[in-house]
């Protein structure tokens, strides 16, 4: 069999949890599958925002991870910081720095975020790897955006190999908010030359929405078009088993309505709790609002907190207990102010067969996808009238929810994992201009137009 030999790079990897690893977790779960023999780098302590032995399970034994050292902190420690430095929970009756000196001081040092740290190993360890197991291709998926800072430094040593950036966030529009301590100016200079550099030496580049891909090429003119990929996110149809059935009728008749994921700056809930306190109670009363994940803002959490009874915090659950939640909701619950990214939830969401009500911007991706796979029902991110008339139409709705949610159940299946990591295989082996390892040259299949 003609093997294709690829280092994959993915800062966090099982028994890591949360949304961000498992894009890395289906490429080595599918990717020996495709004649792909697949060396995982990654960091031992990756910050995270929990733990998850499940998906460790599903990693094949052929798969060989190389565990590592970073002297990034604690995912709760350095929330906490951020907290602290940022004004957001200042110190109560201690002397020492102001916290806008602190927040420049640990801004100016941990950039372009704060998982720079690991670079001094990461490199060391790729640069054995790579010699050591005769890599054919490096794979590198980000956020943390840092790692883009490898592809230079990789460069410069096996100048012919091929090095693909697997954008899972657009960086410089909306992900450069969300990482670091600050937005300061001289962060977004770092961040922009970290990434024209990446850009420039790296051989292909993946996104994982069309708006995204369309967004980095226009950055970087210089550079061909068929440099730029898509393959999106998707759902694992193994994990959704019997999510897409209807929950058993409530003794107390409510509506349960679930969030999964963190709640954080681009799933602001304040317009979704203004729109729900404004309902007439009659209507309010039907609903539970259920929240599983981390609620990274205070403001966030006494928000929502602010509803009342009908709110429940679950807090951060392993994915398999997440998903198993949907066999016991309604409605699912989506809400992202974000025009370029879609949240890796709306995939689980729409591979779960659930209906969705959406909180979402009305000319971004997720809203185009939201409509092509007729997900359910959704209203602008910030029009609170919208809002509350789609829980005052879910609650009407009743009986007639089985009828009504006819999602498209065949563009949905391109969607699942499986699937694919079977494209993204024939993309790697074409970049490395290989033979599949039943002697074929596949197509890449979504290849980005060289004119665009």
């Amino acid at each position: 069999m003609n093997t294709l030999n690829v280092l994959l790079v993915s800062y966090a990897f099982p028994p890591a949890g949360g949304v961000g690893v498992l894009r890395a977790a289906s490429l080595a779960r599918y990717f020996p599958a495709e004649g792909i023999r697949l060396d995982v780098l990654t960091a031992r302590n990756a910050s995270a925002v929990g733990t998850d032995p499940t998906l460790c399970y599903e990693i094949p034994a052929e798969v060989t991870v190389h565990p590592t050292f970073t002297l990034d902190l604690p995912f709760g420690l350095k929330k906490a910081i951020k907290r602290r430095i940022t004004g957001a929970m200042p110190p109560s009756g201690q002397a020492g720095a102001k916290p806008g000196f602190l927040k420049k001081v640990i801004g100016n040092i941990l950039l372009p975020d704060p998982q720079v740290t690991w670079l001094p190993v990461l490199r060391r360890a790729a640069r054995r790897i790579i010699r050591k197991r005769k890599i054919d291709l490096v794979l590198i998926t980000v956020p943390p955006f840092s790692k883009v800072l490898l592809v230079k430094k990789l460069r410069k040593e096996f100048p012919r190999l091929p090095i693909i950036i697997d954008f899972r966030d657009e960086w410089l529009s909306t992900g450069i908010h969300l990482v670091g301590f600050g937005r300061s100016e001289r962060a977004f200079r770092v961040a922009l030359e970290a990434e024209a550099n990446a850009v420039a030496n790296a051989t292909a580049i993946v996104a994982v929405t069309e708006a995204a891909r369309r967004l980095m090429r226009s950055r970087y003119p210089q550079e061909p078009g068929g440099k730029f990929h898509l393959i999106p996110n998707g759902f694992d149809a193994t994990r959704l088993l019997g999510s897409a059935s209807s929950p058993e009728t409530r003794p107390d008749g409510k509506i349960v309505v679930t969030h999964i994921g963190t709640v954080y700056t681009t799933t602001d809930p304040g317009t979704l709790v203004e729109a729900i306190q404004s309902l007439p109670p009659e209507v309010k009363n039907r609903f539970i609002l259920r929240f599983i994940g981390q609620i990274a803002e205070p403001s966030f959490r006494q928000a929502l907190l602010g509803l009342g009874e009908m709110v429940e915090l679950k807090g951060y659950l392993p994915q398999h207990e997440a998903l198993a939640a949907m066999n016991e909701t309604n409605y699912l619950l989506l809400i992202n102010h974000d025009p370029l990214n879609v949240g890796g939830k709306f995939y689980d969401y729409i591979g779960g067969g659930k209906p969705i009500l959406g909180a979402i911007h009305p000319e971004g991706e997720t809203r185009r996808l939201f409509d092509e796979l007729r997900a359910g029902w959704w209203a602008a991110n910030h029009d609170v009238e919208g809002i509350r008339q789609l829980f005052i139409d879910a609650a009407a709705r009743g009986d007639s929810l089985a009828r009504e949610f006819q999602p498209n159940r065949d563009k949905i299946a391109q969607y699942e994992r499986k699937v694919l990591a079977k494209r993204y295989a024939a993309l790697l082996y074409s970049i490395a201009g290989r033979e599949r390892g039943d002697g074929s040259r596949t197509a890449v299949a979504v290849p980005a137009a060289s004119g665009d």
